[in-house]
């Protein structure tokens, strides 16, 4: 990008002769004007408010085990974890943020089956975990 304004050609009524301005200012630059996009605070606070809140409802009723409602309680508090890192992940997306091994969005490229299948079997193995240690509570 130039630092010199003087080197950027003006546009509108008053702009000089295109032949005249072609050889006066020399090589033009293209400048974005929209900014860049990356996740905002009013994006990410509900978003870490729903998962702080989930981690809680699961994590008290195993550490502690209140009685017989603590597998629901702590199913549901895994449910709105998972609902909140999805969520997450959706917001991530949208600005343009990829996980390691997956193409950006709409780059025409193929995702890496073997990451793809790396992420699968830890989202498994962590619900597989937590569905036990529900299963142990009763």
């Amino acid at each position: 990008m130039p630092a010199d304004p003087a080197r950027l050609t003006p546009d509108g009524p008053d702009a000089p002769d295109s032949a005249e301005a072609a050889a006066a200012s020399g090589p033009e630059y293209e400048v974005e004007l929209r900014p860049q996009r990356r996740l905002r605070l009013w994006q990410i606070a509900p978003i870490v408010m729903l998962a702080a809140a989930g981690s809680l409802m699961f994590a008290f009723p195993l550490a502690f085990e209140f009685g017989d409602g603590g597998a629901v309680v702590a199913m549901l508090g895994f449910l709105i974890s998972c609902c909140a890192g999805g969520w997450g992940m959706m917001a991530a997306r949208r600005v343009g943020h990829t996980w390691p091994g997956l193409p950006a969005r709409g780059s025409g490229r193929r995702p890496d089956w073997r990451m793809a299948a790396l992420y699968a079997v830890a989202a498994l193995a962590v619900v597989a975990l937590a569905v036990y240690r529900v299963a142990r509570l009763r």
